[in-house]
């Protein structure tokens, strides 16, 4: 058996780390960089103690083979790539086209990859990202797995966390707080009367927290604590509809209920309308997003807006000034959020 290799040194999120080399890997391996590059490319060319040994040291180290350009990181390939969890529905689509349309003043193409709402996917993806050396990532969310931050933080790449929000970004964040962002709902709804309140919710991480945080301010407010129905993400119209009825088997007397999507909002407004429950005045609806309908359904949807498109436009920004080198002098903003009053509430 060969002998353990040594821990990794933790990785930091830090801006300056420089990528890692095969040179590094061969080091830590033991090996030559050819036998490394055998072991990866052609692993029937070397023993099976020598390729677990060199996969050992990659995994550790976060190394990922540079696919285009032979390994040179002056080579620019001009291309973005933007990760999503849907493609399905618009909630991220004005934070692409903002993306998008500014990058390419810059002379980059956007890629978009739909990574979905489980670590092991994004993992997979992200590792087929690195390897082709984009000129900069934007992902969606902070809530990435051990693997994933460590092949994030590794690269070399300008990274940009979106739709969320740490104090310990990879490297740089534009997103929003999403515990704030629930209180701030919680206390609509209660300045506007209403005291029995529910939450449906899809089970993605950034809505668990958005909960969390109308939960906390209910309790604060003296509000009895909300009836609570999770489900999956995306969420859809007949998500709303089902949800509306499982909430008001459990708790008929229900007067109000903040959704994680509007398209969940939609399917409430439905349900209620099919029950002859009048909305605002027997129950209060409050959605997330802020999409195209929202303001057109009947009645017009309360909700929360997020601003995509300087979401986009400051990520967008950043990375074509790293590639050209230069400095972001503050690499982390919170754009906050709008509550939008409408009829629904």
């Amino acid at each position: 058996m060969p002998a353990a290799l040594p821990p990794a040194p933790p990785f930091t999120a830090t801006r300056d780390r420089p990528v890692v080399t095969l040179r590094e890997v061969a080091e830590r391996a033991g090996v030559s960089m050819i036998t490394v590059s055998r072991a990866i490319n052609t692993p029937q060319q070397v023993s099976e103690r020598t390729r677990v040994r060199v996969q050992e040291a990659v995994s550790a180290m976060g190394y990922v083979p540079n696919l285009v350009a032979g390994g040179l990181r002056s080579a620019r390939s001009h291309v973005v790539t933007a990760l999503v969890p849907t493609l399905t529905g618009p909630l991220f689509g004005e934070m692409v086209q903002a993306l998008t349309d500014a990058l390419e003043l810059r002379g980059f193409q956007v890629m978009v990859g739909q990574v979905g709402y489980a670590h092991s996917r994004e993992d997979e993806l992200l590792r087929a990202i690195v390897g082709r050396r984009p000129d900069g990532i934007v992902v969606t969310g902070i809530m990435h797995s051990p693997e994933g931050r460590r092949l994030l933080a590794a690269s070399g790449i300008p990274i940009v966390e979106t739709w969320d929000f740490t104090d310990t970004p990879i490297d740089m964040l534009v997103g929003l707080r999403h515990e704030a962002l629930g209180a701030a709902v919680c206390e609509h709804l209660h300045a506007r009367g209403r005291r029995r309140l529910a939450l449906l919710s899809g089970g993605d991480e950034r809505a668990a927290r958005r909960a969390q945080g109308f939960a906390a301010a209910a309790q604060r407010l003296g509000l009895r604590a909300p009836t609570v129905r999770l489900g999956k993400s995306p969420t859809t119209h007949a998500d709303g509809r089902e949800g509306l009825a499982a909430l008001l088997a459990d708790t008929p007397d229900i007067d109000a209920v903040f959704c994680s999507s509007d398209m969940l909002a939609l399917g409430v407004l439905t349900e209620a309308r099919v029950r002859g429950i009048a909305v605002p005045q027997q129950l209060a609806v409050m959605g997330f997003g802020d999409i195209d309908f929202a303001q057109t359904v009947s009645p017009s949807l309360s909700t929360v807006r997020i601003d995509g498109t300087r979401m986009g436009q400051t990520a967008a920004q950043w990375i074509a000034d790293r590639a050209d080198g230069k400095a972001v002098a503050a690499p982390v903003v919170d754009i906050g959020f709008s509550v939008i009053e409408r009829e629904s509430t």
